[in-house]
């Protein structure tokens, strides 16, 4: 979800009321996604590299995290959302940890839509650490195989990405899912993040059902 800051800077606004405009797009695309069927969608809210950004900004990311699960949990839960947590506990905020845990176990039934929040997220980091994870019940001799290592990825329940979007206008993937998008068409859009609308999701799928995917075969 690229493009916030960028966004805030053109309209001379606070980084913070991007990200603010940026949470709000959450909620319309969430249905949009129910509309078309789909059952997983992961949002890559914060990365393990975000911890080089200002102090302030990274401050107001949590509160907005914090608001953002407190006012919209009764919506998410009724209309049958169903909230994931993928990333690394240690150095969130104890507020936003419990905050999160909260939204996962409140909404754990639902079936309708998974919301996979990537927060303190990192690609090479998961992979390490489903690695370790492994070896701490590894028997002697045993090598690790592709499937033992996708049992212990964060996302280990859900299924390969089929479709990566980035906004923002960058084209390039910054460590988001590098296991998972191994065959996902990817699809890098010039919208910045604030103003990504239904419009664009809707846009993103037609342009995938017009791919032909192969998966290294003829």
């Amino acid at each position: 979800m690229d493009g916030n800051r960028r966004w805030a800077k053109n309209k001379s606004l606070p980084r913070s009321e991007g990200h603010r405009r940026g949470a709000e797009v959450i909620e319309p695309l969430m249905d949009a996604a129910m509309d078309l069927g789909i059952k997983v969608v992961s949002l890559y809210a914060f990365s393990t590299e975000n911890w080089m950004r200002p102090r302030t900004e990274i401050a107001s990311l949590w509160k907005l995290l914090d608001y953002f699960f407190k006012a919209k949990i009764d919506v998410i839960t009724s209309k049958g959302v169903r909230i994931k947590h993928s990333g690394l506990d240690a150095m969130l905020p104890a507020s936003t940890y419990e905050t999160i845990a909260r939204a996962v176990d409140a909404t754990r039934h639902n079936r309708r839509l998974i919301l996979n929040f990537c927060v303190n997220y990192g690609g090479q980091q998961e992979i390490v650490h489903a690695v370790n994870s492994w070896l701490e019940t590894r028997k002697g001799g045993e090598k690790i195989s592709t499937g033992k290592l996708e049992r212990n990825l964060f996302t280990a329940e859900l299924p390969p990405v089929d479709l990566m979007i980035r906004t923002g206008g960058e084209c390039r993937i910054s460590n988001f899912l590098i296991w998972q998008i191994a065959y996902a068409e990817l699809l890098f859009m010039d919208v910045l993040w604030p103003d990504f609308s239904p419009r664009h999701f809707y846009k993103s799928i037609y342009d995938y059902q017009q791919r032909e995917r192969r998966f290294g075969g003829i």
